[in-house]
């Protein structure tokens, strides 16, 4: 959706004050906002999520409860979107979402042999991730040393159902 020109000085913590109440009053959680420079314009992005998942239903209610509550902000177009199933695990939220869910961890630098590798998510905190790996083996890495978390996604449902 395209919206004029507002004002310009508007942040993405203002947005966040803005749209966050609105979630909670839906029962959604707002994880993430963004500014995107894309070739269409200035896109703000909404990233939302909500126990049992997000349907398109949802994303579409948020959209036009949220919008006119954003007519200062300086955007060409809204989008409001689900979290995705491989989103990236970045904030204590995203592991609260993931813990003991299988992960695929790609290091900058090798550790135990490896830049990837992939195990239950057991704990993260500012400085550390450990995963047990599938032969049962706990493994740290210094968060630092994280270039991206993502759940594993199987697609072994649909090979079962062709």
């Amino acid at each position: 959706m395209t919206k004029k020109q507002g004002n310009r000085g508007i942040s993405i913590q203002t947005v966040e004050r803005i749209a966050k109440p609105l979630a909670k009053e839906l029962r959604m959680d707002l994880v993430e906002v963004t500014f995107q420079k894309e070739n269409r314009g200035k896109v703000l992005c909404l990233f939302l999520d909500k126990e049992g998942g997000l349907s398109l239903d949802d994303c579409e209610c948020y959209h036009k409860r949220i919008q006119p509550l954003l007519e200062a902000v300086d955007y060409d177009f809204l989008e409001v979107s689900s979290l995705g199933i491989d989103r990236p695990i970045k904030t204590h939220q995203d592991f609260e979402r993931n813990r003991d869910a299988l992960v695929e961890v790609k290091l900058f630098t090798a550790i135990n042999g490896g830049k990837s590798h992939r195990g239950r998510l057991v704990s993260m905190s500012e400085d550390h991730v450990n995963l047990v790996l599938e032969d049962g083996q706990e493994i740290a890495f210094p968060r630092k040393t994280v270039a991206i978390m993502k759940p594993v996604v199987s697609t072994e449902w649909l090979e079962n159902n062709e």
